[in-house]
Formats: structure tokens, sequence, C-alpha cells
């Protein structure tokens, strides 16, 4: 029978998060499955916790393509990063709220050693969330950079006194050109993070679309738009501008973007990969996350 293995992926900065980590290492280990850890969290988990000397280290013992699944404790932040870690692989991401505001995480960690038990049972469903590939282009057209992105990509300016002159198309032909400060390419997923700071739409996560947000700009036609999931969205920074860029995408992966770069973003044929064990209603989450006023309500749920 094949080892079944669960990566487990945690931050060792916080004390409950360590001993977190500690009791989902044991009870993997306890229903034969075999936890491990990513090298850098490793290292920084056995810094502070010998217990953790002896867990199979990720692209060491055990390979990506070996993984089932990933068990993550944090925020959104740690999933992102978890995201990253599986990508290339058909591991889903089960996210574990450790008292962070996040909108990923399937369950708060009061039901952390339920949801051990359920991953050891297979006992969950696996929601396909919409991804981005990014692509940067130099002036030639050369591709000199690839990544993904779950919540975004984004075009930003690299200097603070300067804006960048960029132009914005959409599927191959220019719809706009203007400066500022930058654009904002979001998933659904990634619509209530950065999206949601610069004022574009809150969209549903089964909607299939992605929201272009422009940051600070200066045009008459500056408002956010929502594509086609199948459109290709090019931001091309403008030769003649006198600044530089940079694009960063989920806040995670970073490239310097010079005078004629362009960043083409489409939809990625591999989407993001999360485990639930509850079914919940984004609109619930909505209003639990921004504490959303529904005193008053008269409805009957779905029947009315």
């Amino acid at each position: 029978m094949n080892e079944r293995n669960i990566l487990v992926v945690a931050h060792a900065g916080r004390d409950e998060t360590v001993a977190a980590a500690r009791r989902v290492v044991d009870e993997l280990r306890s229903a034969g499955a075999r936890p491990v850890l990513a090298a850098d969290d490793s290292l920084d988990l056995q810094a502070v916790d010998a217990h953790f000397a002896d867990v199979d280290v990720l692209g060491d013992t055990v390979q990506q393509e070996d993984l089932e699944l990933a068990i993550v404790l944090g925020g959104d932040g740690t999933i992102l990063r978890a995201a990253e870690l599986v990508r290339g692989c058909a591991a889903p991401v089960l996210g574990i709220n450790m008292g962070h505001v996040g909108f990923l995480a399937e369950i708060d960690r009061d039901d952390m050693d339920s949801a051990v038990r359920r991953v050891i049972a297979r006992d969950y469903t696996v929601e396909e969330r919409l991804a981005l590939s990014v692509r940067v282009k130099d002036v030639d057209g050369t591709v000199v950079y690839e990544t993904f992105a779950l919540n975004e990509a984004t075009v930003e300016k690299a200097s603070r006194e300067r804006m960048i002159e960029i132009v914005l198309e959409i599927d191959g032909l220019p719809l706009s050109s203007f400066g500022c400060d930058g654009m904002v390419v979001s998933t659904p997923t990634g619509s209530t993070a950065y999206n949601f700071s610069a004022g574009g739409p809150v969209i549903w996560p089964r909607v299939e679309a992605i929201a272009v947000v422009p940051l600070s700009a200066h045009a008459l036609f500056a408002k956010p738009l929502v594509v086609s999931p199948d459109a290709a969205v090019a931001i091309e920074m403008l030769e003649g501008t006198s600044g530089a860029g940079i694009l960063w995408c989920d806040g995670r992966r970073s490239h310097d973007l010079p005078p004629g770069a362009r960043v083409v973003v489409r939809r990625s044929s591999r989407p993001v990969r999360l485990a639930r064990l509850h079914p919940t209603a984004f609109t619930n989450r909505l209003v639990r996350k921004f504490q959303l006023p529904v005193a008053g309500w008269r409805g009957q749920g779905a029947a009315s």
C-alpha cells in the first residue's frame, strides 16, 4: 500500500501555530499517514521545537507529485504559499484558520482534530478555483518570466514619486492608454483582496470572470472592468514612460518591468484546488468577515 503523504504548511512565528502543527503531525502519524514539511518550514519549526526533526521534507524524501493533500495552518497568506508549494500536482489545499481574517480557510482551529480525521477518511470535496497564467515579454516579444496567480496579478509603479504610462489591451485590441499607479487583474477568489481595496467588484467564487481595475488612473475611462474568463488581458509599459514598473503575483512573486515590457494575463489551464469539509455560502462568508449588518432581515432563504 502506498504511503499517504500529507503536506503540513505552518509558520513558526506563533506559538499556537507551532503547537497546532505538532498536533496535526502526531494525528497524521497515528492514522498511518506520513506528514511532510516544506524545507523552509522544516528548518524554522525545528529551531523552536525538536519534535519536527524527523518529519519528512518536501523535495528531499518526498516529491511534489507524491502529495495527497496539503493542510494549511494560518490565514490567506499561508494558503497562497501552500498553493505555490503544490502547484504542478493534483493535491488540494485545506485551510485551517488560526485566527486570521480571510476567505480561503475552510474551518477554524477549534475543529482541527475533526478536520484531520476527515482528511484521513477522504471525507471532503474539492472545489476548483480559477487561476491566472502570467507572462512577461520584453520589448522584442521574448517571454522573460512566467508564473501564476490565485488572487491577482498587479502591475505597479516601482517608484513612489513617478506614475507609469501603460496601454491596456483586451483580446488583442487596445482599450486605452493612461498614466496610473498600476493595474490589478484579479480572479473571483482575489476579488476580496487587493481588488476589493482598489474599488473593484466582489465576485462570487463560482462566477467565471476576470476583473481589471486601474489604480489611481489619470483618465476619464478608468473604471473597473469585468471580462470573460477566456479573455487575454495585456498591460504594456509605454516605451516613453519615465517610471519603471514591477509585477506582483499574489503579493509573493515579483518581476521588474522596464519601459517596453508587456504583461499578458489569461486564465490558467490548471486551477487551484481547495479541499472543502462544509458547504458554506459565500454570502455568509462576506457577512462574517466584514461584520455586515443583517439585523431585521425577514426573508426565508432560498425558498423565498
